[in-house]
């Protein structure tokens, strides 16, 4: 297992980013909760990011257009969902909150080849699945998904014909995914969601998933778990069935737990932690490398959440007898 992490990923402005739900330190704080307790494994595991992804680098999966609108506050103030961002110079937003975010999108990638060659990576970060090939949105500006899968490809590691497995389990449906894969019939999407909350109008995006799971009002544990336990396995075992499955893209929003302030989800602490489980056990069950992704989370919790299924990974899979490339 391989663990990706820069302290370029935390973003902080005057304390200005309060404002916002979101923890947007949250990164360094489940890196130094990880070290807490297994200081040794993260340390074994953990894999540097060279260099955040450029302009020209997002220009892949985005259109030129929209990256060049982000010259302008309106544009930014929207995706970020931060109306004061507005009366901000655009050049200390791509400073302190938009280069901290290319640098999750690289790596992003960086996890996703680790993982093709250690069989499990986590990106402390990313899991920016609002962000559409000419929008963000949903403080999602650049969508690393579409990212690392293009990059993946573009290096050869993945094949045109390699099916690609994107099991979204954020509160929030992954909406700017559906809408940068509406084409490709390569990339299987499975989405549990509350489809009571954003992005519910996005109908477009919720018909391009192949396994949609809308949760039921105020969803609590044992009810969720067992909704992605029956529903999982058979989506995973139809796609793989007649072509190899090359990766699966886990975005791990903790924005399902009792207390987000967003989610609208009942799961504890033990529930979250059982469900990034279950679903790298069904992964790895079948042989198919996975990289794990934050996504959203929006409680004071969500770090710590983090870090206890980061901890329990590396207690599993922090072995260095497995095969590795760093």
């Amino acid at each position: 297992m391989k663990l990706v992490y820069t302290r370029r990923y935390n973003i902080g402005f005057l304390g200005l980013e309060r404002l916002h739900p979101f923890d947007s330190r949250k990164y360094g704080r489940a890196w130094k909760a990880i070290g807490h307790e297994v200081r040794h494994l993260r340390n074994r595991a953990w894999v540097g990011v060279p260099r955040p992804a450029s302009v020209m680098d997002l220009s892949a999966v985005h259109d030129p257009a929209y990256l060049k609108r982000l010259g302008d506050p309106l544009e930014l103030s929207w995706a970020l969902e931060l109306p004061f961002i507005r009366k901000l110079p655009v050049w200390a937003v791509w400073r302190v909150v938009l280069r901290p975010m290319r640098w999750a999108v690289a790596g992003s990638l960086v996890a996703a080849r680790e993982a093709l060659t250690a069989g499990i990576a986590v990106n402390l970060s990313g899991g920016y699945h609002h962000a559409k090939p000419d929008r963000g949105e949903g403080f999602c500006v650049f969508n690393d998904i579409a990212y690392l899968v293009h990059g993946l490809r573009a290096e050869g590691r993945l094949t045109a014909t390699d099916r690609i497995a994107y099991v979204d389990l954020d509160a929030h449906q992954g909406n700017g995914v559906s809408h940068h894969f509406r084409a490709d019939h390569q990339v299987f999407m499975f989405d549990a969601f509350n489809p009571h909350i954003y992005p519910a109008h996005d109908r477009d995006a919720r018909a391009r998933i192949d396994c949609p799971i809308p949760l039921p009002a105020r969803c609590a544990g044992a009810e969720y778990l067992h909704l992605v336990a029956r529903s999982l396995p058979g989506f995973l075992d139809a796609i793989g069935r007649n072509a190899r499955v090359g990766l699966a893209v886990y975005n791990a929003g903790t924005d399902v737990f009792t207390g987000d302030a967003l989610g609208g989800l009942h799961l504890s602490a033990g529930d979250v932690l059982a469900r990034d489980l279950y679903v790298i056990e069904q992964l790895r069950a079948r042989g198919i490398p996975v990289v794990m992704l934050l996504s959203g989370g929006y409680s004071r919790e969500s770090y710590r959440l983090v870090a206890n299924t980061v901890v329990e990974l590396l207690r599993r899979y922090g072995n260095p007898k497995v095969p590795t490339d760093s």
